[in-house]
């Protein structure tokens, strides 16, 4: 059937609507430029409420398998695409994308000029979005969500491997590549909701990670003081939401960029090592990098092409943070050592609390 994809700005885009039905679909739209890992990205819960567009023309043709979900379910509010092929070839796949999303009852608008449509955002930066089956509306998009972080966290806290180091992930919507990760390192590892952070202590953690999850973190500054707790007492790793909320915790501020890094073809440079690598990004905010001078936090990691900041340490705490996700899921796999260097504070510490 037909379909409509209309912007904030007044555009209207004609499409072919899957899955689609009488109901409008809202969300932002944000554009992801990978060639594979769409897989990773519906299921990644950093996207929950947003439509997402694919900026490579044919996506699907791998299908979809059983082992590289990021979360239990697809996470976003619809897929804008060019094709969406059913011919899929790779012998872990199970099912199309088009029978997938189908399950789940979400939208795909295709045979979308993606092209186009990435330019507006670019231009405009992210916007509201409806998808529908209907040319004409009164009104125009105007509604984004910023507050899926309380709908992607679990509700329970639960403990995976049996290693020598323990680690507590805090869970704003975590990916599950980042619990993969810690295991294959043969860590314990406890996911704790953020909203059951002050049970942390009791767990008596080596370390802890915050994780990556979706939104404005300043929607969570009522935890930012159980934020800063945990970090003075713990060797700490923040990845993307994480590293957004650790900033906040000691005084730093966040903005909205135009139109977000989401890709697997990021470049970031290391002021420790003075290298740079490709890193897998999906995030809207950033740290400002003013905001850092009343802290004894420092840039570890700034990205290549618009000088924002991919990463902090601190003058005294063992904290490594990484706005992108070293976990490369999907990839590059460029910076999958961050996790290594991260238990390297971890084994420092000898799990005793920094501070009591």
């Amino acid at each position: 059937m037909k379909g409509f994809l209309h912007l904030e700005d007044g555009s209207v885009f004609k499409g072919k609507l899957e899955n689609g039905t009488t109901e409008d679909v809202n969300g932002e739209v944000v554009f992801f430029t990978g060639m594979t890992g769409y897989q990773e990205v519906l299921t990644d819960p950093s996207y929950k409420n947003q439509i997402v567009v694919f900026t490579y023309p044919l996506i699907g043709n791998y299908g979809i398998n059983i082992n590289d979900d990021e979360s239990k379910k697809p996470q976003v509010k619809a897929v804008v695409l060019y094709e969406c092929t059913s011919n899929y070839s790779h012998f872990e796949a199970k099912y199309s994308m088009k029978e997938y999303l189908e399950k789940w009852n979400i939208p795909i608008i295709h045979h979308i000029d993606t092209r186009a449509v990435v330019k507006k955002i670019r231009n405009h930066g992210s916007m509201a979005a409806t998808i529908s089956p209907f040319e004409h509306k009164e009104e125009q998009p105007c509604e984004i969500f910023e507050n899926g972080v309380f709908e992607v966290a679990s509700s329970s806290i639960e403990t995976y491997g049996d290693g020598d180091k323990h680690i507590a992930l805090i869970d704003f919507g975590f990916k599950k590549s980042i619990l993969t990760a810690l295991l294959k390192l043969g860590c314990k590892v406890t996911t704790v909701p953020f909203k059951m952070m002050d049970q942390v202590n009791e767990l008596n953690p080596d370390g802890i990670l915050l994780s990556n999850g979706p939104g404005d973190p300043e929607q969570l500054s009522a935890y930012f003081s159980q934020i800063k707790q945990l970090v003075v007492k713990y060797p700490t790793f923040g990845i993307c939401l994480g590293h957004q909320l650790i900033s906040l915790a000691f005084g730093a501020k966040t903005k909205k960029l135009l139109f977000g890094h989401r890709g697997a073809n990021q470049p970031v440079f290391d002021n420790k090592t003075k290298k740079v690598f490709m890193t897998s990004q999906n995030h809207s905010y950033v740290v400002i990098g003013d905001s850092l001078k009343n802290t004894d936090l420092s840039v570890r990691f700034y990205h290549i092409n618009d000088g924002s900041i991919e990463g902090l340490s601190h003058a005294t705490l063992p904290l490594l943070t990484a706005q992108f996700h070293p976990e490369a899921h999907p990839g590059p796999s460029d910076s999958e050592w961050m996790f290594d260097e991260f238990l390297e504070l971890v084994k420092a510490a000898k799990g005793d609390m920094l501070y009591v």
